[in-house]
């Protein structure tokens, strides 16, 4: 079988190793924080399987090992999933590059941070950023990022192997911070931090101009089809009537909005009227099950398009 590493097993390593499990990989795992690391992965393991339906026998598959040296041990693909700290992930892919084989490929699910920042290693043509969406065992887009250095040989063998795992990747063709997904999102996020600190509108009522409005046409079309599909003539159309707003409404935008750490605790406390932090991980349950649901939509849209 093909091996795989899983270097951290937080909640996005450990749902990386459901997604190369599921796909028949053998892999192993390697996180210094050792027992608890392991009973945290075994737990979403065993939920996730029988959340999506899987092969039990998948669990199999997952191994933990003691060192980073076993982890690597004849591994064609490593995915590093640890904190986000240049420092940490620099000193973790340099003692990478120097026990991996020489064709194997070091990806990081770094969620942000440009690769070119810490994969500045003598071995930097076989390494790339592979960024998932929170989380990849229910979520199939995967940002692939080379940095300067990396070979595009490294870029096709990455998209290769995740596609055949089922995994949806889309290629960045230079750096850029945040990649795709996050700079879309953190956009969004920060206008809407905007709207609700300028008293617009409250943080309920933002989620629901998602849930109730956009996400029903963004489930199955990004916005780019949408535009297209909002006028006769298609995006040109679209552009040619309402580009003027676009601009205006994007100059008083205030993604650089200044908030407050005052306004984050009211966003914080109205938020968790509703979705207590106590009980996140039963949320956490509800939104992947309404993913997997999601999908399942998605899946029948595809079937009827024209």
């Amino acid at each position: 079988m093909t091996r795989i590493a899983c270097v951290g097993a937080g909640l996005v390593g450990s749902a990386w190793a459901f997604v190369f499990a599921r796909g028949g990989c053998d892999v192993a795992i390697y996180d210094a924080r050792g027992e608890a690391a392991r009973d945290q992965t075994q737990a979403l393991l065993e939920r996730t399987t029988r959340m999506t339906g899987a092969d039990p026998a998948l669990i199999d598959r997952v191994r933990f090992v003691d060192t980073l040296a076993e982890a690597l041990d004849g591994a064609v693909h490593v995915q590093e999933s640890i904190k986000e700290d240049v420092a940490v992930k620099r000193g973790v892919f340099r003692e990478m590059d120097a026990l991996a084989g020489p064709e194997t490929v070091l990806a990081s699910s770094t969620s942000a941070i440009m690769g070119s920042s810490f994969l500045d290693i003598p071995g930097a043509a076989r390494a790339l950023v592979a960024h998932p969406v929170n989380p990849p065992s229910l979520i199939p887009l995967v940002e692939l990022c080379p940095t300067p250095s990396t070979a595009p040989e490294t870029v096709a063998r990455t998209r290769g192997l995740m596609e055949g795992l089922g995994m949806k990747p889309v290629e960045l063709t230079r750096e850029i911070d945040g990649f795709l997904l996050n700079r879309l999102q953190y956009t969004l996020v920060a206008e809407a931090m905007h709207l609700v600190g300028e008293g617009y509108c409250s943080a309920a009522d933002i989620d629901r101009v998602l849930t109730d409005g956009l996400a029903l046409r963004w489930s199955t079309l990004g916005p780019f089809a949408v535009a297209h599909l909002n006028a006769a003539g298609g995006f040109a159309d679209f552009v040619a009537h309402l580009g003027g707003m676009m601009r205006q409404m994007g100059q008083s935008a205030r993604t650089d909005y200044d908030w407050t750490q005052e306004m984050v605790d009211r966003i914080h406390d109205d938020i968790s009227a509703g979705i207590p932090v106590e009980k996140l991980s039963a949320w956490q349950a509800w939104r992947d099950e309404n993913i997997l649901e999601t999908r399942r939509v998605q899946a029948m849209a595809d079937d009827r398009r024209p």
